[in-house]
């Protein structure tokens, strides 16, 4: 491994949200307690540093010293192009690729353009709170297929279900998360084929949100959406954000290959452009980021087995799967029989560890808290230790 990821990188006074927002974390209700001495472990950000190739990129636009109003060059939409072919053998047309200055502002933009109020869009709880939040947020109505979880913790699509809510006629998208956040499931062939089948026969729109789709265990294979559904029904959601920790440089690329639908997506959306910053970063990262990725996938692939053992060995009655994708974890601590407000207690007050409570992602993920791990496995373990002394009384 040539990267250094057990490096600690202080992110205090950097404008860092996990790190230096904390009088804005505890205004949002996510905790009480938020000091010097907290370890913030709540949000899908990293803290291991970015390939060197995307640094010299940006230096090389800071050394231009003029940061005016930019275009999108031939590069930009190569880079796009090289990187998926290569990694995923999808071949992507350029006129398909439309930006958008976030994955969060694709799917309201989406969902404002693709839908009237009150009408239907699916998802699929325990998901990202924003898939709620871009439904509610634009008086549409939400339809819950929620996600089957076994004995072990391993989660699986209710198709007959989801097929009764798709042949409403009032239903009308479906939001897809693939890898699923935060489940972590990459979903198979054979799954999201059936899915596709469904929204194909009842004529509902997928939105992939697939923006993880790097992010998976380095024995997996991350299948694109596009290579299954029928692509006049389906917009995919990519993004450098969270592949190479550059959520702040705001880079998310919608997929359309439908003509008609891109230019009703582009009415909604209004003309977005990008950062000089951000046009250099994806260049850099998609042409000469490969390597890191690769290096970055076996230190989170270590990490979470480090957890998993931890875990095991320490909180016994945490259950705790390593998952297909993402760099997130979900654990489930309802083996302990306390209510979730003092599970939450004993972590983010006690421990002064701060993750995500799990009913943020729908009632199914009561019981539950989100930590994500990509972060030096000092300040992983560090974390583990002070959650489980406060756990030793329940054990």
């Amino acid at each position: 491994m040539i990267n250094n990821f057990d490096e600690v990188v202080n992110r205090r006074n950097t404008y860092s949200v996990k790190w230096d927002g904390g009088k804005m974390i505890k205004e949002m209700g996510l905790t009480e307690r938020y000091d010097e001495d907290t370890i913030p472990l709540f949000t899908a950000d990293m803290d291991l540093p970015v390939p060197n190739a995307l640094v010299k990129a940006l230096h090389k636009t800071v050394d231009n010293r003029i940061y005016g109003y930019s275009i999108f060059p031939d590069e930009y939409y190569e880079a796009i192009q090289y990187w998926f072919k290569k990694r995923h053998d999808w071949e992507i047309e350029r006129d398909h690729i439309v930006y958008s200055p976030g994955t969060v502002h694709a799917m309201n933009m989406a969902i404002r353009a693709f839908s009237e109020p009150g009408e239907g869009v699916i998802i699929q709880r325990p998901v990202y709170p924003p898939f709620t939040s871009a439904i509610e947020g634009n008086g549409r109505t939400v339809v819950n297929n929620p996600l089957q979880c076994d004995e072990n913790g391993y989660y699986t699509i209710d198709f007959a279900d989801f097929e009764r809510k798709a042949s409403d006629s009032s239903t009308k998208m479906f939001l897809l998360c693939n890898p699923h956040n935060p489940t972590g499931r990459n979903f198979r062939k054979e799954e999201l084929q059936r899915l596709a089948d469904i929204c194909k026969k009842h004529d509902v729109l997928i939105i992939a949100d697939e923006i993880h789709g790097d992010l998976i265990r380095s024995n997996e294979q991350f299948i694109p959406m596009a290579k299954i559904a029928d692509n006049d029904l389906l917009i995919t959601l990519t993004a450098i954000s969270k592949t190479f920790n550059v959520a702040g440089l705001h880079c998310t690329n919608a997929i359309i290959p439908n003509l008609k639908l891109r230019k009703q997506f582009l009415k909604t959306m209004g003309y977005q452009m990008a950062s000089p910053f951000t046009i250099s970063a994806l260049i850099a990262v998609y042409r000469e980021g490969e390597e890191w990725l690769e290096d970055l996938k076996a230190y989170i692939d270590g990490t979470m087995e480090m957890v998993k053992k931890f875990i095991d060995k320490n909180m016994p009655k945490v259950k705790v799967t390593i998952p297909e994708g993402t760099y997130i974890m979900w654990m489930d601590f309802s083996a302990y029989n306390i209510t979730p407000e003092e599970v939450h207690d004993r972590i983010y007050n006690r421990a002064n560890v701060l993750l995500e409570d799990g009913s943020m992602f729908g009632e199914e993920g009561k019981a539950y808290q989100r930590i994500c791990i990509p972060s030096p496995r000092s300040i992983i373990q560090t974390a583990l230790e002070r959650m489980a002394k406060e756990f030793e009384d329940l054990q």
